[in-house]
């Protein structure tokens, strides 16, 4: 495995890749407030088995990328009467600047809820880097999907202060958010939101990355233009990103293909991991074969 920073103006990406040298190159982006670790080892271990060179990042916000504490936080005020320091398309151009950074004309993309909202402006915003789109329990448009009840307030609330409080912490938005129909595995969430907390703990971060969901514009405009192979998962069980965000987003891209996953929350349970690569894997095989 691999480790660099890329550049995109100011902001500073961290990023690993890994996998064969020559691998088929795919970019994986995560969510809100999540850092690249929870990109499950299996999930990209089969992707690299199926011949991936697999590349993750932290958003910025995150982890060992640029945070922006000066930027203000994503307040109620805030969200109904300005603009964040910083919007979606910055994240985007965030993604890009991987591509770059590691030599990449083109990629596979795949994004995970907010991470799905950056990886279709990526695609719609520069279509010459994008082979295939994937977005993963995700919507186009902040008023889609909107979370139940529950859901939000849990990711929101708390502020861990030690490691220990933090991967208890995650334990308890995931039971929350994850899905009902499969195990969830606490030592692993454990173990990487501890790891998380040690690389950079930063919970206004998170906020500031609201903002920009929040105050995003609907993208499905812009999604009726693209013109390449894409994909959208969702758990009928996601309780942060409700159905109908998945539903509407393969409906906004001509010829995306739905998968939708039986008692899957808004997590990648282990068991259906496989099955999604395996969708991945045919995406790109449609691609090469044009």
């Amino acid at each position: 495995m691999a480790t660099g920073v890329a550049r995109h103006g100011t902001i500073e990406i961290a990023y690993e890749v890994e996998g064969p040298a020559d691998g088929t190159p795919l970019l994986l982006i995560m969510g809100l407030g999540l850092q690249m670790l929870f990109w499950p080892d299996g999930f990209r271990r089969l992707l690299v088995e199926r011949g991936f060179r697999v590349a993750r990042f932290d958003n910025r916000d995150v982890g060992r990328s640029t945070h922006l504490p000066g930027r203000g936080l994503a307040s109620p005020r805030v969200l109904l009467t300005r603009r964040p320091g910083y919007g979606l398309p910055d994240m985007a151009g965030d993604a890009v600047s991987v591509l770059d950074a590691l030599g990449w004309s083109s990629a596979h993309v795949a994004g995970v809820s907010l991470g799905g909202m950056i990886a279709q402006l990526v695609a719609v915003l520069h279509p010459e880097r994008v082979r295939t789109l994937t977005s993963l329990s995700s919507t186009p448009s902040p008023h889609i999907g909107r979370p139940h009840p529950r859901a939000l307030p849990a990711l929101l609330s708390g502020t861990a202060h030690d490691r220990d409080q933090a991967a208890e912490h995650m334990v308890r938005i995931f039971r929350i958010i994850g899905s009902p129909g499969y195990p969830l595995d606490e030592p692993w969430l454990r173990a990487v939101a501890a790891r998380s907390f040690d690389r950079a703990h930063d919970p206004d971060g998170v906020r500031r990355q609201l903002a920009a969901v929040v105050l995003a514009a609907d993208r499905r405009p812009l999604l009726r233009g693209l013109r390449l192979p894409a994909l959208v998962v969702h758990g009928d069980a996601d309780p942060l990103v409700r159905p109908s965000g998945g539903r509407a987003t393969a409906r906004a891209i001509p010829g995306a293909r739905l998968v939708v996953y039986p008692r899957m929350g808004h997590d990648l349970p282990g068991a259906l991991q496989p099955a999604i690569v395996d969708e991945i894997a045919g995406l790109s095989r449609r691609w090469a074969a044009g």
